[in-house]
Protein backbone atom coordinates (compact mmCIF):
# COMPACT_ATOMS: atom_id res chain seq x y z
CA UNK A 1 0.00 0.00 0.00
CA UNK A 2 0.92 3.71 -0.66
CA UNK A 3 1.42 6.19 1.64
CA UNK A 4 -1.97 8.17 1.51
CA UNK A 5 -1.41 11.86 -0.17
CA UNK A 6 -4.17 14.78 -0.27
CA UNK A 7 -5.91 13.10 -3.23
CA UNK A 8 -6.38 9.95 -0.46
CA UNK A 9 -7.51 12.18 2.43
CA UNK A 10 -9.72 14.06 0.26
CA UNK A 11 -11.13 11.15 -1.14
CA UNK A 12 -11.77 9.98 2.67
CA UNK A 13 -13.00 13.00 3.39
CA UNK A 14 -15.95 12.78 0.38
CA UNK A 15 -16.72 9.13 1.72
CA UNK A 16 -17.29 10.49 5.31
CA UNK A 17 -19.33 13.45 3.94
CA UNK A 18 -20.86 10.83 1.54
CA UNK A 19 -22.18 8.46 4.91
CA UNK A 20 -23.31 11.03 7.55
CA UNK A 21 -25.40 12.58 4.30
CA UNK A 22 -27.50 9.60 4.45
CA UNK A 23 -29.30 10.33 8.23
CA UNK A 24 -30.61 13.65 6.96
CA UNK A 25 -31.62 11.98 4.05
CA UNK A 26 -33.33 9.12 5.80
CA UNK A 27 -35.12 11.62 7.79
CA UNK A 28 -36.42 13.53 4.88
CA UNK A 29 -37.58 10.31 2.78
CA UNK A 30 -39.48 9.56 5.93
CA UNK A 31 -41.94 12.14 5.25
CA UNK A 32 -43.69 10.46 2.51
CA UNK A 33 -42.20 6.62 2.67
CA UNK A 34 -42.76 3.65 4.65
CA UNK A 35 -39.12 1.91 6.34
CA UNK A 36 -39.46 -0.77 4.60
CA UNK A 37 -39.74 1.01 0.96
CA UNK A 38 -37.09 3.39 2.18
CA UNK A 39 -34.98 -0.37 2.29
CA UNK A 40 -36.33 -1.59 -0.59
CA UNK A 41 -35.22 1.56 -3.03
CA UNK A 42 -32.18 2.18 -1.18
CA UNK A 43 -30.53 -1.34 -1.98
CA UNK A 44 -32.70 -1.09 -5.87
CA UNK A 45 -31.23 2.21 -6.59
CA UNK A 46 -27.57 1.30 -4.62
CA UNK A 47 -27.69 -2.10 -6.70
CA UNK A 48 -27.20 0.20 -10.53
CA UNK A 49 -23.74 1.44 -9.90
CA UNK A 50 -22.23 -1.55 -8.53
CA UNK A 51 -24.02 -4.14 -11.25
CA UNK A 52 -22.50 -1.80 -14.10
CA UNK A 53 -19.22 -1.61 -12.69
CA UNK A 54 -19.05 -5.74 -12.51
CA UNK A 55 -20.33 -5.55 -16.03
CA UNK A 56 -17.56 -3.19 -17.18
CA UNK A 57 -14.59 -4.87 -15.59
CA UNK A 58 -16.25 -8.50 -16.62
CA UNK A 59 -16.93 -9.46 -13.39
CA UNK A 60 -18.67 -12.52 -12.96
CA UNK A 61 -21.58 -12.11 -9.83
CA UNK A 62 -21.94 -15.46 -7.85
CA UNK A 63 -25.38 -14.15 -6.26
CA UNK A 64 -27.21 -17.65 -7.81
CA UNK A 65 -23.75 -20.11 -7.32
CA UNK A 66 -23.52 -22.68 -4.40
CA UNK A 67 -22.75 -20.25 -2.17
CA UNK A 68 -25.82 -18.27 -2.86
CA UNK A 69 -27.14 -18.76 0.90
CA UNK A 70 -24.15 -16.87 2.18
CA UNK A 71 -24.95 -13.83 0.42
CA UNK A 72 -28.33 -14.20 1.41
CA UNK A 73 -27.83 -14.55 4.63
CA UNK A 74 -24.97 -11.45 4.94
CA UNK A 75 -27.61 -9.29 2.66
CA UNK A 76 -30.00 -9.97 5.30
CA UNK A 77 -28.08 -8.94 7.73
CA UNK A 78 -26.06 -6.15 6.34
CA UNK A 79 -28.53 -4.65 4.02
CA UNK A 80 -32.28 -5.26 4.70
CA UNK A 81 -32.21 -5.71 8.69
CA UNK A 82 -30.16 -2.18 9.32
CA UNK A 83 -31.83 -0.57 6.31
CA UNK A 84 -34.97 -1.01 7.81
CA UNK A 85 -33.82 -0.48 11.74
CA UNK A 86 -32.55 2.44 10.83
CA UNK A 87 -35.43 4.17 8.38
CA UNK A 88 -37.79 2.85 10.98
CA UNK A 89 -35.92 4.39 14.04
CA UNK A 90 -35.07 7.46 12.62
CA UNK A 91 -38.81 8.36 12.12
CA UNK A 92 -38.79 9.77 15.91
CA UNK A 93 -35.13 10.01 16.32
CA UNK A 94 -32.86 13.25 15.18
CA UNK A 95 -30.78 11.92 12.27
CA UNK A 96 -27.60 13.55 14.11
CA UNK A 97 -28.72 10.85 17.20
CA UNK A 98 -28.63 8.21 14.34
CA UNK A 99 -25.30 9.14 12.77
CA UNK A 100 -23.92 9.03 16.55
CA UNK A 101 -25.55 5.90 17.37
CA UNK A 102 -24.66 4.27 13.97
CA UNK A 103 -20.41 5.75 14.43
CA UNK A 104 -20.33 2.88 17.36
CA UNK A 105 -19.79 0.04 14.50
CA UNK A 106 -16.35 -0.14 15.20
CA UNK A 107 -17.01 -0.60 19.05
CA UNK A 108 -18.81 -3.34 18.53
CA UNK A 109 -16.80 -4.58 15.98
CA UNK A 110 -13.75 -5.09 18.39
CA UNK A 111 -16.42 -6.78 20.44
CA UNK A 112 -17.02 -9.28 18.42
CA UNK A 113 -13.76 -9.35 16.71
CA UNK A 114 -12.46 -10.53 20.09
CA UNK A 115 -15.02 -13.48 20.54
CA UNK A 116 -15.24 -14.78 16.95
CA UNK A 117 -11.59 -14.41 15.43
CA UNK A 118 -8.41 -15.65 16.34
CA UNK A 119 -6.11 -12.43 15.86
CA UNK A 120 -8.61 -9.52 17.06
CA UNK A 121 -8.43 -10.25 20.78
CA UNK A 122 -8.98 -7.16 23.79
CA UNK A 123 -6.07 -5.50 25.65
CA UNK A 124 -5.90 -2.58 27.51
CA UNK A 125 -5.93 0.38 24.61
CA UNK A 126 -9.00 -1.30 23.43
CA UNK A 127 -10.63 -1.73 26.62
CA UNK A 128 -10.74 1.80 27.23
CA UNK A 129 -12.10 2.60 24.06
CA UNK A 130 -14.51 0.43 24.07
CA UNK A 131 -16.10 1.94 27.58
CA UNK A 132 -15.20 5.39 26.94
CA UNK A 133 -16.98 5.01 23.39
CA UNK A 134 -19.96 2.92 24.88
CA UNK A 135 -19.89 5.29 28.23
CA UNK A 136 -21.21 8.12 25.62
CA UNK A 137 -23.58 6.32 24.26
CA UNK A 138 -25.40 5.76 27.80
CA UNK A 139 -24.59 9.41 28.56
CA UNK A 140 -26.35 10.18 25.14
CA UNK A 141 -29.51 8.36 26.54
CA UNK A 142 -29.49 10.40 29.44
CA UNK A 143 -30.77 13.56 26.96
CA UNK A 144 -34.43 13.59 28.18
CA UNK A 145 -34.86 16.15 26.05
CA UNK A 146 -33.98 14.66 23.08
CA UNK A 147 -34.40 10.59 23.59
CA UNK A 148 -37.89 9.71 26.20
CA UNK A 149 -40.30 7.46 26.56
CA UNK A 150 -42.08 8.33 22.91
CA UNK A 151 -38.98 7.06 20.87
CA UNK A 152 -36.26 5.47 23.33
CA UNK A 153 -37.41 2.01 21.61
CA UNK A 154 -36.32 3.77 18.28
CA UNK A 155 -32.74 4.78 19.86
CA UNK A 156 -32.11 1.10 20.43
CA UNK A 157 -33.44 0.11 16.75
CA UNK A 158 -31.17 1.93 15.52
CA UNK A 159 -28.00 1.30 17.62
CA UNK A 160 -28.97 -2.74 16.58
CA UNK A 161 -28.93 -1.36 12.95
CA UNK A 162 -25.13 -0.89 13.80
CA UNK A 163 -24.70 -4.20 15.32
CA UNK A 164 -26.02 -6.01 12.28
CA UNK A 165 -23.49 -4.55 10.10
CA UNK A 166 -21.11 -5.80 12.42
CA UNK A 167 -22.18 -8.95 12.28
CA UNK A 168 -22.91 -8.70 9.10
CA UNK A 169 -19.45 -8.26 8.54
CA UNK A 170 -18.00 -11.37 10.53
CA UNK A 171 -20.36 -13.21 8.31
CA UNK A 172 -18.13 -11.98 4.97
CA UNK A 173 -14.85 -13.48 6.33
CA UNK A 174 -16.84 -16.91 5.06
CA UNK A 175 -16.55 -15.74 1.74
CA UNK A 176 -13.71 -13.30 1.96
CA UNK A 177 -11.47 -15.12 -1.24
CA UNK A 178 -14.01 -13.34 -3.84
CA UNK A 179 -13.58 -9.97 -4.73
CA UNK A 180 -15.17 -7.17 -3.28
CA UNK A 181 -17.40 -6.03 -6.39
CA UNK A 182 -18.76 -10.03 -6.97
CA UNK A 183 -19.77 -9.74 -2.87
CA UNK A 184 -21.25 -6.36 -2.65
CA UNK A 185 -23.11 -6.91 -6.24
CA UNK A 186 -24.18 -10.72 -5.31
CA UNK A 187 -25.69 -8.98 -1.76
CA UNK A 188 -27.54 -6.15 -2.97
CA UNK A 189 -29.31 -8.69 -5.63
CA UNK A 190 -30.53 -10.76 -2.57
CA UNK A 191 -31.42 -7.61 -0.72
CA UNK A 192 -33.57 -6.60 -3.79
CA UNK A 193 -35.38 -10.09 -3.75
CA UNK A 194 -36.13 -9.87 -0.11
CA UNK A 195 -36.92 -6.54 0.15
CA UNK A 196 -39.28 -6.12 -3.04
CA UNK A 197 -42.14 -8.09 -1.48
CA UNK A 198 -41.89 -7.06 1.84
CA UNK A 199 -42.49 -3.81 0.65
CA UNK A 200 -45.38 -4.54 -1.63
CA UNK A 201 -47.50 -6.71 1.07
CA UNK A 202 -46.86 -4.80 3.84
CA UNK A 203 -46.72 -0.97 2.91
CA UNK A 204 -48.00 -1.01 -0.34
CA UNK A 205 -45.90 1.78 -2.34
CA UNK A 206 -48.32 2.22 -5.01
CA UNK A 207 -50.50 4.36 -2.91
CA UNK A 208 -48.01 6.71 -1.52
CA UNK A 209 -47.80 10.48 -2.74
CA UNK A 210 -44.51 11.39 -2.30
CA UNK A 211 -42.93 14.83 -2.29
CA UNK A 212 -40.19 15.27 -4.61
CA UNK A 213 -37.69 16.16 -1.58
CA UNK A 214 -38.55 12.45 -0.28
CA UNK A 215 -38.19 11.04 -3.59
CA UNK A 216 -34.34 12.67 -4.62
CA UNK A 217 -33.64 11.90 -1.06
CA UNK A 218 -34.24 8.50 -1.53
CA UNK A 219 -32.76 8.35 -4.95
CA UNK A 220 -29.48 9.68 -3.08
CA UNK A 221 -30.10 7.48 -0.87
CA UNK A 222 -28.88 4.26 -2.97
CA UNK A 223 -27.32 5.96 -6.20
CA UNK A 224 -24.85 7.77 -3.97
CA UNK A 225 -25.02 7.24 -0.13
CA UNK A 226 -25.49 3.75 -1.10
CA UNK A 227 -23.74 2.59 -4.48
CA UNK A 228 -20.95 5.17 -4.90
CA UNK A 229 -19.67 5.09 -1.84
CA UNK A 230 -18.95 1.64 -1.74
CA UNK A 231 -17.31 2.16 -5.03
CA UNK A 232 -15.28 5.05 -3.46
CA UNK A 233 -14.80 2.46 -0.61
CA UNK A 234 -13.20 -0.43 -2.60
CA UNK A 235 -11.06 2.30 -4.11
CA UNK A 236 -9.43 3.46 -0.60
CA UNK A 237 -9.67 -0.03 0.36
CA UNK A 238 -7.20 -0.80 -2.80
CA UNK A 239 -4.91 2.29 -2.57
CA UNK A 240 -4.48 2.60 0.98
CA UNK A 241 -5.46 -0.04 2.58
CA UNK A 242 -8.08 -0.97 5.36
CA UNK A 243 -6.66 0.88 8.33
CA UNK A 244 -6.55 4.00 6.83
CA UNK A 245 -10.47 3.64 5.20
CA UNK A 246 -11.39 2.63 8.35
CA UNK A 247 -10.43 6.35 9.59
CA UNK A 248 -13.94 7.76 8.05
CA UNK A 249 -15.57 6.45 11.79
CA UNK A 250 -14.22 9.75 13.30
CA UNK A 251 -15.62 12.09 10.53
CA UNK A 252 -19.04 10.11 9.99
CA UNK A 253 -20.27 11.52 13.21
CA UNK A 254 -19.09 14.95 12.98
CA UNK A 255 -20.55 15.39 9.81
CA UNK A 256 -23.67 13.72 10.47
CA UNK A 257 -24.59 16.66 12.85
CA UNK A 258 -23.21 19.08 11.26
CA UNK A 259 -25.08 18.48 8.11
CA UNK A 260 -28.42 17.69 9.98
CA UNK A 261 -28.36 20.83 11.44
CA UNK A 262 -27.78 22.89 8.59
CA UNK A 263 -30.29 20.91 6.72
CA UNK A 264 -32.79 19.93 9.03
CA UNK A 265 -32.12 22.62 11.73
CA UNK A 266 -31.84 19.76 14.28
CA UNK A 267 -31.16 20.88 18.24
CA UNK A 268 -27.50 20.15 19.04
CA UNK A 269 -27.33 19.80 23.08
CA UNK A 270 -24.70 19.85 25.59
CA UNK A 271 -25.27 16.07 26.26
CA UNK A 272 -25.08 15.57 21.93
CA UNK A 273 -21.35 17.29 21.82
CA UNK A 274 -20.32 15.25 25.27
CA UNK A 275 -21.45 11.83 23.43
CA UNK A 276 -20.27 12.85 20.23
CA UNK A 277 -16.67 13.56 21.88
CA UNK A 278 -16.59 10.31 23.66
CA UNK A 279 -17.65 8.05 20.66
CA UNK A 280 -14.64 9.84 18.43
CA UNK A 281 -12.38 9.24 21.96
CA UNK A 282 -13.08 5.74 21.84
CA UNK A 283 -12.71 5.12 18.37
CA UNK A 284 -9.27 6.83 18.38
CA UNK A 285 -8.05 4.16 21.34
CA UNK A 286 -9.88 1.29 19.28
CA UNK A 287 -7.48 2.43 16.03
CA UNK A 288 -4.86 2.95 18.19
CA UNK A 289 -4.32 -0.36 19.17
CA UNK A 290 -4.86 -1.66 15.67
CA UNK A 291 -2.22 0.53 14.52
CA UNK A 292 0.32 -0.33 16.35
CA UNK A 293 -0.44 -4.21 15.78
CA UNK A 294 0.12 -3.86 12.17
CA UNK A 295 3.29 -1.64 12.45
Amino acid sequence: MRQPNIIDYSLLTFLALIWASAFFNIKIATYSFGPVTIAFLRVFFGAMPVLLLCFYKNIKLEAFSKDWYWFAIIGLINLVIPFFLISYGVKSVQSNLAAILMSTTPLSSTILGHFYTSNEKFNLTKTIGILIGFAGIVFLFSDNLLINENNFISALLILLGSTCYVIGGVLTLKIKNKKNENVTGSILIWAIIILLPLSFFIEKPWTYTPSIQSTVSVIYLGLVSTGLAWLLRFKILINNGLIFQSQVSYLIPIFGTILSYIFLKELITFKVLISLIAVIVGIYFVRRADNKKTT
